[in-house]
């Protein structure tokens, strides 16, 4: 991670409900820098007043984070962005001075109970089926591109997962790097009408194609130009009725326009799309689209 050299401070953000838009102006700045990963960090935000059914997930972040980590939480509306960025600041000398730190939430335990499960006590079930070593087996099924049988994965994603709305967890099947099926466990988290903002819109786009540098001027207000930036989108990627695909929604969005998007269901607009393909079309909905497009799944 890199403590003892003079990095940027490197924070992972888990974003409650009203947090999107400050957290994302603040991460924005220098001398800091947004981890993509609870891995590549050593700075936990915890943003805002988060849900009791978020906490497992949230501890389970936290618990990914290298040792030495420290969780710093911002809940108060009144703390002004430049008050929470000194005691990132501050935080991040005490981590490379080796003054902080902080033990793991939850037991170390397998997802799943293996060991002495199955003929060989791997967890298995003979060939194919079963837990093996505490993850699920992937099983196969037909491609819905070509029919040809290939191994399908299942797995959920979120509520903190960067490149997902905040709160948002999906239940997803995988072929490959393909999403053959896809269903929402639990919405986004709501979000203030400045979480739809062009420049913060236009930034998620940007950072998903890699493009960090450009996101941050986005949201500085210095808009990145050029046929590039929108050429980075594949064409005709996520076209949605009455406004456009995701390509022309990135130019509405480094325009200063963020377009009315129709609320779409999530478990139709997915499947056949590669996996980055997908986030960068969810990315290019502004958060209150996605709020609609994913409701509260109605109780078993």
């Amino acid at each position: 991670m890199g403590l003892s050299s003079p990095d940027p401070a490197s924070v992972f953000a888990a974003i409650g409900p009203g947090w999107q838009a400050p957290v994302e102006r603040l991460l924005a700045r220098q001398g800091l820098r947004r981890a993509l990963t609870p891995r590549d960090a050593g700075i936990l935000l915890v943003a805002g007043d988060m849900p009791g059914t978020a906490a497992e997930a949230l501890s389970r972040v936290h618990d990914q984070l290298p040792h030495p980590r420290v969780t710093l939480r911002w809940t108060i509306a009144e703390e002004t962005a430049d008050a929470v960025a000194e005691r990132i600041a501050a935080t991040w000398r005490d981590l490379r001075a080796g003054e902080a730190d902080e033990s793991d939430h939850l037991p170390d335990q397998p997802p799943n109970e293996w060991k002495g499960v199955g003929p060989h006590g791997q967890g298995g079930k003979g060939m194919m089926g079963g837990t093996p070593y505490g993850r699920t087996m992937a099983m196969t099924g037909e491609d819905i591109r070509d029919g040809l049988q290939l191994d399908r994965y299942t797995a959920r994603i979120g509520p903190f997962a960067p490149m997902l709305p905040p709160g948002l967890v999906l239940e997803v099947t995988l072929q490959g790097d393909v999403i053959v099926a896809a269903s929402v466990q639990s919405p986004p988290f709501a979000q203030p009408a400045d979480a739809d903002a062009p420049e913060l819109c236009a930034a998620r786009m940007l950072t998903l194609l890699g493009l960090d540098e450009p996101a941050r001027r986005s949201i500085r207000g210095r808009r990145p130009s050029g046929f590039w930036v929108r050429g980075a989108v594949p064409r005709d990627l996520g076209r949605i009725k009455d406004a456009g695909n995701a390509r022309d929604r990135l130019a509405a969005f480094l325009a200063g326009d963020s377009p009315a998007v129709a609320a779409t269901d999530l478990s139709e607009l997915l499947p056949g799309l590669e996996w980055s393909e997908a986030m960068l079309v969810l990315a290019s909905f502004p958060p209150s689209s996605i709020l609609r497009a994913a409701p509260i799944p109605e109780a078993a």
